[in-house]
């Protein structure tokens, strides 16, 4: 499989307002300070530590966000990490149109450039690169055993290689892509750009998807990244780009008349032969099959937010969970395998661990609002019930008493020792239980941003959320090849899901008057 789509999520940021072509390269120099200056408090560790319920929070995967890159090999990929090194790298990668040009952004004696000493290498390399380039990034979009094979081709002769070093060792790479045609909605043209590099793959080749961190910023003023998800959670992400959002509005009256000399600019050189040329015209022929078989979608709820829940008591995560369990339900007239993302960090080098947000109590509270003889009092205790059941499963899942890492773990040792699976792992049951046919997450962030992806099963759904004070977003996807998803008729199913829970506690604070 790529890492488009199935692994890579995407996020939105809010759009910006650009009239020129210099209204995107100064957002994009302000947005590049802003990420070196995050950078900063990484280096210097003054990044004040993450924490859960006032428990501090392992912070390791925020020194894997920089200069770190996902390399494809036979059988494994392996994860290249250069921050921690004695000379850690001080360059990072711009491309536009599909050229890859590395521009060292530090001063001599290791503080980073600023917005005004960025922009200049910008305008030149800009200049430099008006014509289209070989597309040679569009290879990262690949099914990963045929990148594995390509790379090897591509690095097999010295310049290529040189030039994959250069992006391996960036500390992150930024897209300026250019106008996006298409007939779609803003919202889901853009959702496209920053997830496939779409629509119709335009600023597909525009991208090197194995790097953690890509910016991406939009001729049109359409403004996301994608983010590689094997070295970080979307949640460190999301600490990066509200810091960045941050840094962008205290520079709205930045004195650009005012610039000095930028630093080096090298273009990054790429010797194609024919066998590599046919490889990137079989990539561009698969993810424009994928984009056209990937349905995106862009929900902004705007009844209530998290205040609203907050005031009824309960917990924001486990109330959307269940409007989520609730909005398949109504649809399938069944509960579906549900994947939550819940974050281990409080150990050590933590990642995640699954919450599993289907339960009797999920099932009861969908049946109870679904059904026409129920009254108020019963929806609301169904509803009460539900969402504690889902909030002491996250808390066992976070303080590492979840199931699914341990069984995993368990089932690659017998592989890795070529000892039989065990029968658990083909009992219908697990089977079950294991095909998520819902894939969430919640990724807040204080600016109005969202987070999407992929679902995980083919008959599935990605939804990613991010609960705001007054309103909830959506990233919402399903896969058009399967007839019984549709991520318009999930939408209108969470719309009056979410309306039908509001409306049920509203009517039972008035009955307690």
């Amino acid at each position: 499989m790529p890492v488009v789509v199935y692994s890579n999520p995407a996020m939105a940021l809010p759009r910006q307002n650009f009239n020129t072509k210099q209204d995107q390269l100064r957002y994009a120099a302000t947005l590049i300070a802003g990420a070196l200056d995050f950078k900063c408090f990484i280096d210097k560790q003054l990044l004040k530590p993450d924490t859960m319920k006032g428990s501090p929070l392992d912070m390791t995967q925020y020194q894997k966000i920089f200069c770190t890159c996902r390399v494809p090999k036979e059988g494994c990929d392996e994860l290249e990490s250069y921050l921690l090194e004695d000379d850690p790298p001080k360059h990072i990668i711009v491309v536009h149109n599909d050229q890859f040009f590395a521009l060292n952004v530090y001063h001599a004696d290791g503080e980073p450039y600023d917005e005004r000493h960025i922009l200049p290498m910008l305008e030149k390399l800009v200049k430099l690169s008006m014509d289209p380039g070989n597309r040679v990034g569009i290879l990262t979009t690949e099914n990963r055993d045929i990148w594995c094979k390509a790379y090897k081709d591509l690095c097999s002769n010295h310049t290529n290689a040189e030039s994959i070093s250069e992006i391996k060792k960036a500390v992150f790479v930024v897209c300026l892509d250019q106008k996006v045609r298409s007939n779609e909605p803003y919202e889901v043209s853009s959702a496209y750009q920053m997830l496939t590099g779409g629509p119709r793959a335009q600023n597909a080749a525009n991208r090197w998807c194995d790097k953690t961190v890509q910016f991406i910023v939009g001729e049109e003023g359409n403004i996301g990244l994608l983010y590689e998800h094997s070295p970080s959670e979307g949640p460190p992400v999301a600490v990066l780009v509200d810091h960045c959002n941050s840094y962008i509005s205290q520079r709205e009256h930045t004195a650009w008349s005012s610039q000095p000399t930028g630093g080096h600019t090298k273009k990054l050189k790429f010797v194609i032969d024919p066998q590599t040329e046919q490889c990137i015209q079989n990539a561009t022929k698969s993810l424009s099959q994928l984009e056209k078989d990937i349905d995106l979608r862009i929900y902004k709820f705007l009844g209530y937010g998290r205040d609203f829940i907050k005031s009824c008591r309960l917990s924001p995560d486990s109330y959307v969970q269940m409007a989520i369990q609730l909005a398949f339900y109504k649809i399938h007239e069944t509960v579906g395998a549900t994947y939550e993302s819940a974050s281990t960090r409080k150990f050590l080098h933590g990642r995640t661990e699954t919450i599993r947000s289907t339960s009797m109590e999920s099932l009861e509270f969908c049946k109870t609002f679904h059904s026409a003889t129920s009254n108020n009092a019963m929806k609301e205790t169904s509803l009460r019930q539900a969402v504690e059941t889902h909030k002491n499963y996250t808390n066992l899942a976070v303080n590492g008493l979840g199931v699914d890492r341990l069984l995993f773990g368990l089932k690659c040792m017998a592989a890795e020792n070529n000892m039989a699976v065990p029968s658990l792992y083909f009992d219908p049951s697990y089977i079950v239980s294991t095909h998520f046919r819902l894939s969430t997450s919640q990724v807040p962030t204080k600016c109005d941003a969202l987070m999407f992806y992929g679902p995980l099963v083919q008959d599935g759904y990605g939804c990613c959320y991010n609960p705001r004070q007054n309103s909830i977003n959506f990233g919402l996807s399903t896969f058009n090849t399967c007839f019984e998803t549709s991520t318009a008729v999930f939408r209108d199913s969470l719309e009056e899901s979410l309306t039908q829970m509001h409306d049920c506690l509203v009517l039972s604070k008035k009955s307690k008057l």
